[in-house]
């Protein structure tokens, strides 16, 4: 990022530094993803719970599979 240039000042008047055109964007774009950044952070750990529900799901599917192969029909 560059330096914002130097501006000549009168004795009467102090230096006061105009805003960029960089920073100004920057300041507005904040403004305007601040609620985009929720929803984004929302959703990301809705998808890590879905996430997590599905592998205990399928890790349930697997013990039950598992115990179906392996069980022995009963004499009688």
């Amino acid at each position: 990022m560059q330096a914002a240039p130097l501006r000549a000042t009168t004795a009467t008047s102090p230096a006061l530094p105009l805003p960029s055109v960089t920073g100004a964007l920057r300041a507005v774009e904040a403004v305007l993803m601040r609620g985009g950044q929720r929803t984004a952070r929302r959703n990301a750990w809705t998808s890590v719970l879905e996430d997590r529900a599905r592998a205990k799901d399928r890790h349930e599917a697997e013990y039950v599979l598992e115990a179906a192969a392996t069980r022995r029909p009963h004499a009688t």
